[in-house]
C-alpha cells in the first residue's frame, strides 16, 4: 500500500536522523554516558531493520496456511473480546471467554497470540486482542461476533443473589486481496510503554501503540511486538480487518458510508448468546438452541456449538 509505503519510508529517515546525532554525541562522551549512547544507537538500529524487514517467517507459515477463499485467509483472525454492563464482574467474564476460546484453540492445536490485553484492578479483562492461526479459524470462530450475556452469582456477592452482566466479541479476518483506502491524513497515533511481556525493552520504551481511524473512531491497540514498527503495521493490519468487517455488516462500498455511532464493535450490537449459571446452560437466541454442562463448555468444549451454528446460520 502506497500510503505505509510512504508511512515507513518517513520513519526510517527520522531513525537515520537520530542515529547520526548519536554518533555525533559518542564524540564527546565517555563511561557511562558512551556506553547509554551506544546502547541507544543499536536499539534505534534495531528498529530501522524491523522496518526495513517488517516480514518475518511468521508470515511465511501464514502463507503455507493460507487457501484460495477470496479476499479472506480462512486460517487466521484476530479475536478481540471487550467487557460490557455490569461492572468489574463484566471484564471477569470477558477473561473467562478468552480463557474458553484459548482452551480450544489448544484442543485444535491451533497457535494464538496475544496482541493487546487491558486489565481491571481485579484481574478481569478490559480489552484483549489475539490473533488466532490453525485450519479453517475463520469458518469455526466467524459466528461468535456479538454479544454474549452471563447471568450467575459473582464471587464478589455476598448475598447470592444472580448478577447479569455482558462482553462483547469480534471475531476479525485476516484480508488477503482487499485493499482498504485509508488515506494518511485520517490516521491518529500514539505511542506508549507497554505493560505486558517481552521484557526491558517493551517495558521501558514506547513501543506500543494506539491507533486512531479519524472519520469513524475505530481504535487499535498493539503491544505484541517489541518493535514500535512492528507494532505499527500489525495495528494498520487490524484497522483494516475492522473496516473490511464494519463495510460488510453495514453493506456498504465504502469507508465515508459507514454511519457514525455503529462503527468500532467489529459485531452485531443484538445479544447473541446467554450462559446462564444456575441453570447449567448455554442459549445461542440466533438458533434457539440450548447446551448443558457449562462447566465444560467454558473449558473449551464448544466445537458442537460452532459446527452447529455453521449449519444453522447458512
Amino acid at each position: 500500500m502506497d500510503y505505509f509505503n510512504s508511512y515507513i519510508k518517513n520513519e526510517i529517515e527520522k531513525i537515520d536522523t537520530l542515529i547520526k546525532e548519536h554518533e555525533e554525541m559518542k564524540k564527546n562522551a565517555e563511561g557511562e554516558m558512551l556506553q547509554l549512547i551506544e546502547e541507544e544507537i543499536s536499539k534505534l538500529a534495531d528498529q530501522k531493520r524491523q522496518l526495513e524487514t517488517p516480514r518475518t517467517a511468521g508470515e511465511e507459515d501464514a502463507q503455507e496456511e493460507s487457501a484460495d477463499n477470496g479476499n479472506i485467509n480462512p486460517n487466521v483472525v484476530t479475536l478481540e473480546i471487550r467487557s460490557g454492563t455490569g461492572g468489574n464482574e463484566a471484564g471477569l467474564f470477558a477473561r473467562d471467554l478468552f480463557r474458553m476460546y484459548e482452551r480450544f484453540a489448544e484442543k485444535k492445536n491451533w497457535k494464538i497470540i496475544e496482541v493487546f490485553k487491558s486489565e481491571n484492578e481485579i484481574g478481569g479483562i478490559k480489552t484483549i486482542s489475539a490473533e488466532v492461526r490453525g485450519t479453517n479459524a475463520y469458518g469455526l470462530l466467524r459466528n461468535e461476533s456479538g454479544v454474549h450475556r452471563v447471568q450467575r452469582v459473582p464471587a464478589t456477592e455476598s448475598g447470592g443473589r444472580i448478577h447479569t452482566s455482558t462482553a462483547t466479541v469480534a471475531v476479525l479476518p485476516k484480508l488477503q486481496k482487499v485493499e482498504i483506502e485509508i488515506h494518511p491524513d485520517d490516521l491518529e497515533w500514539e505511542f506508549f510503554r507497554s505493560g505486558g511481556r517481552g521484557g526491558q525493552n517493551v517495558n521501558k520504551v514506547s513501543t506500543a501503540v494506539r491507533l486512531t481511524h479519524k472519520p469513524t473512531g475505530i481504535i487499535v491497540e498493539c503491544q505484541e511486538e517489541r518493535f514500535q514498527g512492528k507494532n505499527r503495521e500489525k495495528a494498520l493490519e487490524i484497522l483494516r480487518s475492522r473496516i473490511y468487517t464494519e463495510m460488510q455488516e453495514q453493506q456498504v462500498k465504502s469507508i465515508s458510508d459507514l454511519r457514525a455511532g455503529q462503527v468500532g464493535s467489529g459485531m452485531r450490537n443484538e445479544k447473541i448468546r446467554t450462559y446462564n449459571y444456575p441453570q447449567n446452560r448455554v442459549t445461542d437466541h440466533r438458533v434457539n438452541k440450548s447446551w448443558h454442562n457449562i462447566s465444560l463448555i467454558m473449558d473449551g468444549d464448544i466445537e458442537d456449538i460452532l459446527e452447529y451454528l455453521d449449519t444453522g446460520l447458512k
